[in-house]
């Protein structure tokens, strides 16, 4: 399946979709490596099969599953280490079969200051005179999130961009390939609408590039009359927390643990910790968890975990923006723990999960990354050892849920497409 990438006039052919019917081997309910998982006793809820509680420091899921789990690698099985390296003990130097070996990679180094730890210390700028308050809107008159359309003029096209980690080159070619960006890496999209489904950083050369071509873009798209914006990753929790408490203790189930510790060994770099700067923490903090674009739900994370924060998108929203301004060290960790569960859309209760994210906060689709799609199709470990072959989105929960983490931390794909995706 095809969904066409045309921009500002130009028309150009999308990433195939791909549902698992399309996926040879796949099987959602009974594969050895789902296990343990969401299929069985579904609550509503992401949990079946995990308790929702954070079994150490690294990604809120570190003992028994996938994300993070330093003992048994993804659901308990030894044999998918070539993913699980970045996310749990193994990384950094050890054996993970194959990652550290990827071109361009550089690992973690050893501890050193960071100015942005120092950032609480400089002066705040200084006060901007506001003048008059505006005048309030109409409230029937529509809204946008970008320059509203002329008398006619329909909004842009609407295209959504998976997890990058850091790949900035890639990030690049996937853009231009679409056309959103011409050859000297700014905006060629016109009036379209860009919307990036989080995770900028770690494990990949240079987060804060990419975080810098996103704030770059979004100002370009906006004079041009366009949208660019961005959704909140767990591993923007991560990295912030990073910033923010360092070495902090964090108190979690399966004793103490650090933000900082648990960023390293989520494949943090300090080449991006370094480089942070304030503006940076500021555009970051600001991200929105959770947003609703043309009929779209948007999430990072394929978890119902977004119901505990608000009835409502707004309420969501502001949930962990006030969290992230006034919350505790152990209330970031746990907002951080909970945006990491996955898989909550796979399988038997999948289409029920989806259901009822979409009752409480709209849209007929949800569309997220965090997840690659390599292990939401069972397709992780190729027979001849090749990277793993991602044509494109996965639609998937009876065609309710749309992938977008094509595994380029794993040699896969770095996924840009239009909306919708057929």
């Amino acid at each position: 399946m095809h969904a066409q990438g045309n921009t500002a006039g130009h028309a150009r052919d999308q990433a195939t979709a791909f549902s698992h019917q399309d996926h040879p081997g796949y099987e959602a309910q009974d594969r050895p490596a789902y296990e343990g998982q969401e299929h069985a006793g579904y609550d509503g809820r992401d949990h079946g099969g995990y308790d929702g509680r954070d079994h150490g420091p690294y990604e809120g899921q570190e003992r028994a599953g996938y994300d993070g789990q330093e003992r048994a690698g993804y659901d308990g099985q030894q044999d998918h280490a070539a993913y699980d390296a970045p996310e749990h003990a193994a990384y950094e130097n050890r054996d993970t079969g194959g990652y550290d070996d990827r071109a361009g990679y550089e690992p973690t180094l050893p501890d050193q200051p960071s100015p942005a730890l120092r950032l609480a210390g400089r002066d705040d700028p200084p006060t901007i005179e506001l003048g008059p308050p505006l005048p309030l809107p109409d409230p029937a008159a529509p809204t946008y999130p970008y320059p509203a359309p002329g008398p006619g003029e329909p909004p842009g096209p609407v295209y959504v961009v998976g997890d990058v980690h850091g790949y900035l080159e890639e990030l690049r070619a996937a853009l231009h390939g679409q056309g959103l960006i011409d050859a000297d890496g700014h905006w060629s999209a016109g009036r379209a609408r860009i919307w990036f489904l989080g995770d900028f950083t770690d494990r990949g050369p240079d987060g804060i590039g990419v975080i810098d071509l996103v704030m770059q873009l979004a100002a370009e798209a906006a004079a041009a009359g366009g949208y660019c914006r961005a959704l909140m990753g767990n591993h923007e929790l991560l990295f912030l927390g990073a910033a923010k408490y360092g070495d902090e203790p964090v108190q979690s189930t399966a004793g103490t643990a650090s933000f900082l510790a648990a960023w390293r060994l989520n494949g943090g770099q300090q080449n991006d910790l370094d480089r942070l700067e304030a503006h940076h923490i500021s555009w970051l903090s600001r991200l929105p968890a959770i947003a609703l674009e043309d009929d779209h739900l948007l999430l990072h994370s394929d978890t119902t975990a977004y119901l505990e924060y608000g009835e409502s998108i707004p309420d969501v929203n502001d949930a962990v923006h006030g969290l992230l301004s006034d919350g505790s060290v152990d209330e970031w960790w746990d907002c951080f723990r909970r945006f990491t569960k996955r898989f909550a859309f796979r399988g038997d209760a999948g289409p029920t999960a989806v259901h009822e994210l979409l009752d409480t906060y709209g849209g007929s689709r949800i569309v997220h990354g965090h997840s690659p799609i390599p292990y939401l199709t069972g397709a992780v470990h190729a027979d001849d050892g090749q990277p793993p072959h991602i044509p494109g989105p996965y639609v998937y929960a009876d065609d309710l849920a749309v992938a977008m983490d094509g595994g380029v931390t794993m040699e896969g794909r770095l996924l840009v497409a239009r909306l919708p995706v057929n």
